[in-house]
């Protein structure tokens, strides 16, 4: 398979790694909005797999991957790829979007899918009315904890679930600039939580009611975000949620999730790498060593996800992300802002969605 990317920022370059050690990748195109940065991650590529300066392609045991860059993404696509993987900045995900579509090419693209719900909309709608796949990158699902407490609650393990507590707490802040454009708290960290509810519980948001407060740096309180976020969830059939998020987690990058039921309750990143000590004497649990950031603590996840795309891209399996799926987590991330900004609870009926209603 030729595979092309768009973007070799942080995300992007940890992607093309990914995609150069698939084993059905035969080439991997890259592009960049600075050349320089695409050629170095290129260079990087080849160096990483043979080891030998001034190599022209990458080697695996199952054969050569090449990987050469191109300047644009009309280059791109003009070179008959069979996927398209989207990891730009977020304004570029759009258009790259709507482009691949028209050009017919299988894309992933990393959330979100479009900084406004409008535009989202849009996009769900283009993707319906398409036999173009597209799969979008909520890496959650592919993560081995989250897969086994989908399982519990759609066999009826757990008997009713009742309550659901979920949250996403980073180590430490992101840079000041990123703050104005990452869209807020909720549409930025709790989207996860949005999304892998959806997928754990098979049910729909049905009322939200959340808050924030700021007691780290001035620029999040500058461009009218929070650094601490929290979100009562009730879902279509009752069942309560708990959300939580933070950008300052000292002690370790900390995303769990628990759910809990009538005959039984299950968590996600319950384990020794919990970045939280216990109170209790004599116990030694967690012994670590703990993750300090979200690639670290999905790794596997990410490559399990470019490896299903691979999968969707050759044909073999429709997308386990949809736009429509994109545009449901986007939705309560809506809501939720609304709620902190309005401080009162809000019906998801109140939130634009396909065909102008819930």
């Amino acid at each position: 398979m030729r595979i092309g990317l768009a973007g070799v920022g942080r995300i992007g370059a940890f992607h093309a790694r990914t995609l150069v050690a698939l084993d059905d990748v035969d080439e991997l195109v890259v592009t960049d909005a600075d050349p320089r940065a695409a050629e170095r991650v290129a260079a990087e590529l080849r160096l990483l797999a043979t080891g030998a300066t001034g190599a022209t392609e990458a080697t695996r045991e199952t054969g050569e991957v090449r990987v050469r860059v191109v300047p644009d993404a009309d280059a791109l696509l003009a070179s008959g790829v069979d996927g398209f993987v989207v990891a730009t900045a977020t304004p570029g995900h759009a258009p790259l979007l709507r482009q691949a579509v028209a050009a017919g090419v299988p894309v992933f693209c990393e959330k979100p899918v479009a900084a406004t719900l409008k535009e989202t909309i849009e996009l769900a709608e283009l993707a319906a009315s398409s036999a173009v796949p597209i799969h979008v990158g909520f890496q959650r699902r592919f993560d081995a904890g989250y897969r086994r407490a989908r399982a519990a609650v759609a066999s009826g393990e757990l008997g009713f679930v009742h309550t659901i507590r979920a949250g996403t707490h980073d180590q430490a802040p992101p840079h000041a600039s990123y703050i104005p454009t990452s869209g807020g708290i909720f549409r930025d960290c709790n989207v996860h939580d949005f999304d892998i509810l959806r997928f754990v519980t098979g049910r729909e948001v049905a009322t939200v009611y959340a808050t924030g407060a700021n007691k780290g740096a001035a620029f999040f309180a500058e461009a009218g975000d929070v650094d601490t976020g929290g979100a009562l969830l009730t879902l279509d059939d009752g069942t309560i949620a708990l959300i939580s998020s933070t950008r300052y987690h000292g002690a370790g990058h900390d995303v769990r999730m628990e759910v809990h039921g009538e005959k039984g309750a299950i968590a996600v990143g319950l384990d020794h790498s919990l970045a939280m000590s216990s109170a209790e004497e004599g116990v030694d649990f967690p012994r670590g060593p703990r993750t300090w950031s979200f690639m670290e603590r999905f790794l596997p996840a990410y490559r399990a996800e470019l490896a299903a795309f691979a999968a969707v891209a050759r044909g073999e399996r429709p997308s386990p992300c949809t736009v429509r799926d994109a545009l449901e987590a986007f939705r309560v991330a809506e809501a939720c802002e609304l709620s902190r900004a309005e401080r009162r609870p809000v019906d998801m009926s109140e939130i634009e969605g396909i065909g102008g209603g819930a």
